[in-house]
């Protein structure tokens, strides 16, 4: 059998929600090459106005691994990991360049814009509110920080509008 050298790569990591901080430092404790790209934002709270830093792609971090068996397996170990994303092929690669760019962008202080979170369609579900628990598809976003999202029942559609910061996504998994 031939040993095959691997190659050092970048991958995407994706995490439970939230836990992109608690697989960061598991993966640095573990000594792996990591990175989690955060922006500034302004807190959403009502009783505060103070600049905090969250995640520039919330559910994902960046791990540089050359997917050794090994090394593959004390990534997905880490509390919160949940896969390296890929498609049926396996984990794919991201660039160098791609993950520079990320870097710089994350170091200025100019405010960084992201995609829209949702897409109309999506199944989601309440994390917070008088709606916690209720799981729906997301229709459309509506003004700032508002999205609306219909529960079927019966047959028939109710929507009901929600802070965008109480819904997530439903795993494909769950779905």
């Amino acid at each position: 059998m031939a040993t095959q050298e691997l190659k050092r790569s970048w991958y995407a990591l994706h995490t439970r929600s939230r836990f992109e901080n608690v697989v960061n430092e598991g993966l640095i404790k573990k000594q792996l090459e990591v990175f989690l790209p955060k922006i500034r934002v302004q807190s959403r709270r009502r009783d505060r106005r103070l600049m905090i830093r969250v995640p520039l792609f919330p559910g994902y971090l960046f791990v540089k691994t050359d997917l050794n068996p090994v090394e593959h397996i004390e990534i997905l170990k880490t509390i919160g990991a949940v896969r390296l994303v890929g498609n049926r092929q396996g984990p794919l690669a991201i660039s160098d360049e791609t993950i520079g760019s990320l870097k710089i962008m994350v170091a200025s202080d100019q405010p960084v814009q992201t995609g829209s979170r949702f897409r109309k369609g999506d199944k989601v579900i309440v994390v917070n509110g008088p709606f916690a628990g209720v799981i729906g598809t997301f229709v459309r976003y509506r003004g700032k920080h508002r999205v609306i999202v219909n529960i079927e029942a019966l047959g028939q559609f109710a929507g009901v509008d929600v802070s965008e910061d109480d819904v997530e996504k439903l795993p494909e998994i769950l779905l």
